[in-house]
This record gives structure tokens, C-alpha cells and sequence, in this order.
């Protein structure tokens, strides 16, 4: 038996953000009806002003229509909240990904996994400078997380309904959500894998401006870092002020004879950020709570069947 008949005998949801994205789905629809009879696929229309809206009808596709454009994010939300099965595919529906993908990621996660990433391979992506930032992007979440990320901005992912429901509330309603979503699921224990995807270039034109989005997920990152991992962020910074404030003692007391104000500004600056750390881990840890015990309830279940 074929990996994409077994998908195909288990269903699943597949969940497509649209924006203007009338030519990619004048594509890309026939192909998901056909290849996976039985998924359920629901577009979530984002506010287009072209034909998306009708070619999802024509198609028989369920439509979730924005009254205006939300973002990325947000219809996403919309879609997860909609899925009627437990395991929901995202993709994107300006072509860029490959359906015959699907039954590779769906394989993966039979495995054990609560979500499977579809890393792009570096020569797929874009553009070398997006290829750069991506691969800063990964590098600074890893550390953020202490886990390898190999792709943290793709938005071809299949995840487990139940889990991804509940970060919804952390999610930005912008294009960051596979960022959110993937150190949600690793801050909470939930097993993450990857599986090799060649990207092809997107039909239309792309909603995201690499310098204004690439600030926000810079931002993102320290913010979920700040949420995630606080004393990944913290500790470092306490650190360097708590070695530069002693660097600073030392040099005064030998060249002056004295502890300067400086000094004394930098001790109590890295105690300060220290103590932060402390109370944001323990802030964090409360996001994750009920996760933890659902975890522990699946696995009692799973070891009494």
C-alpha cells in the first residue's frame, strides 16, 4: 500500500489562507479534490477583491469569507476553529507548495508527532537575501528554545487539531503564526519533526514586504522568547551586565580608589534583570499548565489501550 493511500483512508483537513489568490486556487483546488477525495478543504477568503470567492464556489470547496482583510494569522485562526477533523494540514494557496507533499508530512506524523514542518530546502527559497533571513530566523529561535529549528517561518505544516486550538489566543493575526506555533509546541513538550520540501514559486505577487515583516518577526521571536524561554533572554543579559559592572568596579578601584555610581548602576541592573527572569518563567509556565496536563491524560489513555 502507497503512503498517499493510507492518507487518503485517514482524513484530514486542509486548511487554505487566500488573499487575491484567485490564480493559485484556479490550480491548486482541482488538484487537492482530486488527489484527497475525502479531506475536508476549507478556503478561509481574507478579504479578496478578485475572483477567489467565486472559484472556491465553483470548485465545492467549503469558503469562510472575512468581511475584510484580518491577516494571515487570522485566517488561520478561522480555519483551525472550523476543522472538523483532528488532523488539520495548512498550506498556502499561491502554488508555492506541493500537494503530492501531503501524504509525506501525514506519514511523519503517524510516527508520534503533534506537528510536521515542511523545512524549504535553502536552494527553493525565494531569494538569497530571504534565504539569509530565514536561516537568522531559525538560528535565533533554536537558541531561544534549545531545540534545532530548521524551518520557522514555513507555512506548510500539519498539526494536531486539539494542541494548535490551543495557542490560538498567543497567535498574531499577521504572518507570524508558524513562528508562534512552532515554539508553542516545543515550550509545551509536544514533539515537533521536519520533512524536506522543495517550494515553488508562488503564482501572483507576494503580501509580504521583507523588511517590515522581517522586523516583526525579529520582534516576535524576542517576544515569544520572552513568553517561551524567559531566562534563555534574560539570563544572558543579566550576565553581561553583572561582568560589565565588575569589569567597570575593578578598573575605577585601580585607577580612582573608589566604587563609582556606574558601577553600582550596572550590579543593580543585572539583579533587576535576573529577578525578571525569575518571575517570567514563572508566568510562563501558567500558559502552559492545562497543556501539560492534557499531555499527561493522552498518555494515561494511550498506556491503558
Amino acid at each position: 500500500m502507497t503512503i498517499e493511500s493510507q492518507s487518503i483512508k485517514d482524513t484530514f483537513t486542509i486548511v487554505l489562507p487566500a488573499k487575491n489568490e484567485a490564480s493559485g486556487l484556479r490550480n491548486l483546488l482541482p488538484i487537492l479534490i482530486r488527489k484527497f477525495p475525502n479531506a475536508e478543504v476549507i478556503v478561509v477568503n481574507d478579504g479578496s477583491t478578485d475572483e477567489t470567492e467565486s472559484i472556491c464556489r465553483q470548485s465545492g470547496v467549503r469558503l469562510i469569507s472575512h468581511p475584510y482583510s484580518m491577516g494571515n494569522g487570522a485566517a488561520i485562526k478561522t480555519g483551525a476553529r472550523e476543522a472538523n477533523k483532528d488532523k488539520v494540514v495548512f498550506m498556502d494557496a499561491d502554488g508555492q507548495h506541493n500537494p503530492e507533499d501531503i501524504p509525506r508530512l501525514l506519514k511523519k506524523m503517524d510516527e508520534g508527532y503533534e506537528m510536521v514542518v515542511g523545512a524549504r530546502r535553502s536552494n527553493t527559497h525565494a531569494s538569497s537575501l530571504r534565504r539569509i533571513a530565514n536561516c537568522s530566523f531559525n538560528r535565533l529561535a533554536s537558541i531561544m528554545t534549545g531545540y534545532h529549528i530548521e524551518d520557522l517561518t514555513s507555512g506548510f505544516r500539519v498539526v494536531r487539531a486539539r494542541h494548535f486550538r490551543r495557542f490560538l489566543y498567543l497567535m498574531p493575526n499577521g504572518f507570524s503564526y508558524p513562528t508562534t506555533s512552532t515554539m508553542a509546541f516545543f515550550r509545551s513538550g509536544l514533539p515537533v519533526a521536519y520533512v524536506p520540501i522543495s517550494a515553488a514559486k508562488r503564482i501572483g505577487t507576494s503580501h509580504i514586504n521583507l523588511l517590515r515583516d522581517g522586523l516583526r518577526f525579529l520582534l516576535i521571536i524576542m517576544k515569544i522568547g520572552a513568553l517561551f524561554s524567559p531566562m534563555r533572554l534574560f539570563l544572558p543579559i543579566a550576565t553581561i551586565l553583572f561582568g560589565t559592572g565588575i569589569s567597570y568596579y575593578g578598573y575605577s578601584y585601580i585607577t580612582a580608589g573608589r566604587f563609582t555610581n556606574m558601577s553600582a548602576v550596572l550590579l543593580l541592573s543585572s539583579l533587576s534583570v535576573f529577578l525578571m527572569g525569575i518571575i517570567s518563567e514563572q508566568i510562563s509556565s501558567l500558559h502552559y499548565k492545562g497543556v501539560e496536563e492534557t499531555q499527561r491524560r493522552i498518555n494515561r489513555t494511550k498506556d491503558l489501550s
